[in-house]
């Protein structure tokens, strides 16, 4: 797990087809996701695209591939 005392620099929303099912963070540290029905960041990945295909991959089988927006 992610420590909660991160520094946040960017962020992305992940859109499914029912609307927003997480997001993406780059840090001080690499970047780590949240799904929407998370407490708490998960672990650290070197880079986005990694980032975005863990938070996918969390989510429940056979899911499309979410639409990241920066904001």
């Amino acid at each position: 797990m992610t420590s909660n005392q991160m520094t946040i620099e960017k962020t992305w929303v992940a859109y499914g087809p029912a609307g927003v099912v997480g997001t993406v963070h780059k840090t001080d540290v690499g970047y780590t996701f949240r799904l929407l029905t998370d407490e708490v960041s998960r672990a650290d990945y070197p880079s986005l695209d990694v980032a975005q295909s863990a938070l996918h991959a969390a989510l429940l089988p056979g899911a499309d591939w979410p639409e990241f927006r920066e904001h």
